[in-house]
């Protein structure tokens, strides 16, 4: 079965699915962070219409689309235009992504997007006492369920650890850090997921 992972250079969802002997590929414009052979580097729209995928999973850019760059991006500021062809680009992807797999996810962070998530999930529901409350699209796939609520270790800490990504200093790597999946959340997308591709 083969599995693409668009969007991703961390290789966290791709390395989960292997474990479970799936031929699965991350992709991304950088390069693995890992090193692996099973990582396509060039654009992901490319690797997405180069062949059927049994699935695909994607991560595409959110600068532009969450609401915490409303302040840059938003009707009226400096960039908002960048805004507008980003929605155009990652709807564009969706439907396209579905005319090649018949399993399709897609992720991104709170934001304006105008097609409606099919769900939200949190770092929380997964084992890590952290939020970061994510949409995913789900194409063919069902919704994905919380395997360890920590909510109330996440309730009991400190805001400032609880919300560590929002609080991540600017660094240079500020971006990639905060877009990389959590490892509770990759295992229920393989763990879960992985059942709808044998159908």
């Amino acid at each position: 079965m083969n599995i693409l992972i668009a969007f991703e250079c961390s290789g966290k969802v791709r390395r989960e699915f292997r474990k479970l002997g799936y031929n699965a590929f991350s992709c991304d414009i950088q390069p693995a962070d890992d090193g692996s052979k099973y990582h396509i580097q060039g654009d992901a729209l490319e690797a997405i219409t180069s062949k059927t995928w049994d699935l695909i999973i994607m991560h595409p850019p959110c600068t532009c689309l969450s609401v915490s760059g409303n302040s840059t991006y938003a009707k009226g500021k400096p960039k908002h235009n960048e805004r507008l062809k980003a929605i155009e680009y990652t709807l564009s992807l969706w439907d396209i992504a579905k005319k090649h797999s018949k399993r399709v996810a897609m992720e991104n962070p709170v934001g304006v997007l105008p097609l409606k998530p099919t769900q939200y999930i949190q770092p929380w529901q997964f084992g890590h006492p952290e939020s970061k409350k994510t949409g995913l699209w789900l194409h063919g796939l069902p919704k994905l369920e919380e395997t360890d609520n920590v909510k109330e270790e996440y309730d009991s800490l400190p805001k400032n650890i609880a919300q560590r990504l929002h609080y991540l200093p600017p660094t240079a790597d500020r971006a990639k850090i905060r877009s990389e999946t959590f490892k509770g959340i990759a295992e229920a997308m393989a763990q879960q997921w992985s059942g709808e591709v044998n159908v």
